[in-house]
C-alpha cells in the first residue's frame, strides 16, 4: 500500500509541476523599443522560475505563499506589458 501512495504523490507532483511550467509569464516586451521594461519583465520571469524551483524543492509545502507570489508576478508581467503598450501609443 505505501508504494501506491508514493506513485500517486509522484504523479501528482509531476502534473502540478507541469501545470506551473505552462503558466509561466511570457516575455513579450521588445528589448529594442523598451530595454528597461524588457529587463524588468525578464527579471520577473526569473523570479517566477526561482519560486517554482523552491516549490519543487519543498514539495509544494509553502502554505500557499509561493503560489500567491507567482500570481503576483504574473500580474507584474501583465502591467509591464501594458506599460510598454501605453508608451507605444505616445
Amino acid at each position: 500500500m505505501p508504494r501506491i501512495k508514493l506513485y500517486i504523490i509522484g504523479a501528482a507532483s509531476i502534473l502540478l509541476a507541469a501545470t506551473f511550467a505552462i503558466a509561466q509569464p511570457a516575455h513579450n516586451v521588445s528589448s529594442a523599443r523598451h530595454p528597461n521594461l524588457s529587463a524588468a519583465q525578464r527579471l520577473s520571469q526569473q523570479a517566477y522560475e526561482k519560486i517554482s524551483a523552491a516549490q519543487t524543492a519543498n514539495e509544494f509545502d509553502m502554505k500557499g505563499h509561493a503560489a500567491k507570489a507567482k500570481e503576483l508576478l504574473d500580474q507584474v508581467n501583465n502591467e509591464i506589458k501594458q506599460a510598454a503598450e501605453a508608451a507605444n501609443r505616445k
